[in-house]
C-alpha cells in the first residue's frame, strides 16, 4: 500500500489536502501536534473511504529529536509523496520580535523542513513515482513588511525546494520534488502570527483563498510537470510555474 505523508494536518491546507487526496485513494500518514483533531480528521475521512489506511503522528516538529523519529517510524511504509506543510509565521518588526518564537518557527519552517526532505530524498532518489511539496509562500519570493524573518524561512524554503528539483532533474532521479507558494490563504496562520484569535478575513484582506482552494491548488501541482506552484499576487491566478530562481548552469532558469 503506498501512502502520502502530510505534516501539518490538523488545520488549514495540511488539513484539507487530506481530504482531496483521500477522495483519490489515497491512503495517509497525518502528522501535526494536536491529536485530538488529527483523530476527528481521520473518523471523518474513514466515514467516508473506509477501505483507506490512516496513520496518525501527534508531534511536535519544532523538537529536533521529535523530527528524527517521526522519520524513522514511517519509512518502512511505501511512500509516495511527502508534503511539508507544518509552518508558522510572525508578524512584527525585527526590534520587537519575540526571542522564543522565531526560534521554533526557524526549526519548523527550515531545520524540521530540510531535515525530512533531506531523508527521504536519501531514501527515494531513485524510486519511480515519488515526490516531495514543500509548503513555501508567497512571502517565499516577495518580502512582506512586519514579517520579515518569515518570509527569510519562505526564501529559504522556495530556493532550497527549487534546487533541489534541478538537482533531482540533472542527475537524473526519479524523484521530483516541487514547492507551493500560496498567497494569503484563510487558516489559523493570521492567528497564530498575531498570537491573538479571530482574525476575520473577510473584513481585513481585500484578496484571499480558502485553505480548500489551496488544496486543490496544491494537487494540481502534484499532477504536473510544474516546480512551481504559486498564486500572483496581482490578480490571485494560481500558475504552474518552472523554476524562479536562477540555478547557474541549469537549464530550467529564467
Amino acid at each position: 500500500m503506498k501512502y502520502t505523508v502530510i505534516t501539518g494536518a490538523s488545520s488549514g491546507i495540511g488539513f484539507e489536502t487530506a481530504k482531496v487526496l483521500a477522495a483519490k485513494g489515497k491512503s495517509l500518514v497525518l502528522v501535526a501536534r494536536r491529536n485530538d483533531q488529527l483523530e476527528a480528521l481521520r473518523d471523518d475521512l474513514l466515514k467516508t473511504y473506509p477501505e483507506l489506511d490512516i496513520i496518525l503522528h501527534s508531534v511536535d516538529l519544532t523538537e529536533m529529536a521529535n523530527v528524527h523519529q517521526l522519520y524513522d517510524d514511517v519509512k518502512h511504509l511505501e511512500i509516495e509523496t511527502w508534503i511539508n506543510n507544518a509552518g508558522f509565521g510572525d508578524f512584527d518588526n525585527v526590534k520587537d520580535v519575540e526571542i522564543g518564537k522565531i526560534e521554533k518557527m526557524l526549526r519548523l519552517n527550515i531545520e524540521a523542513l530540510t531535515v525530512l526532505t533531506s531523508l527521504y530524498v536519501r531514501d527515494h532518489h531513485d524510486v519511480e513515482g515519488t515526490t516531495v511539496l514543500n509548503v513555501s509562500s508567497g512571502g517565499g519570493y516577495r518580502i512582506v513588511p512586519n514579517a520579515v524573518t518569515y518570509c527569510a524561512t519562505k526564501f529559504y524554503v522556495s530556493a532550497y525546494t527549487e534546487g533541489l528539483a534541478q538537482e533531482l532533474q540533472q542527475s537524473g532521479a526519479k524523484l521530483r520534488a516541487k514547492v507551493l507558494a500560496p498567497a494569503a490563504t484563510e487558516t489559523e496562520f493570521a492567528d497564530r502570527s498575531r498570537g491573538e484569535a479571530g482574525f476575520d478575513y473577510s473584513k481585513n484582506v481585500p484578496q484571499y483563498h480558502t485553505a480548500a482552494e489551496m488544496a486543490t491548488f496544491l494537487d494540481q501541482l502534484l499532477e504536473s510537470d510544474a516546480i512551481v506552484g504559486i498564486v500572483n499576487a496581482e490578480d490571485y491566478s494560481f500558475q504552474l510555474r518552472g523554476p524562479l530562481f536562477t540555478y547557474v548552469g541549469g537549464a530550467n532558469s529564467n
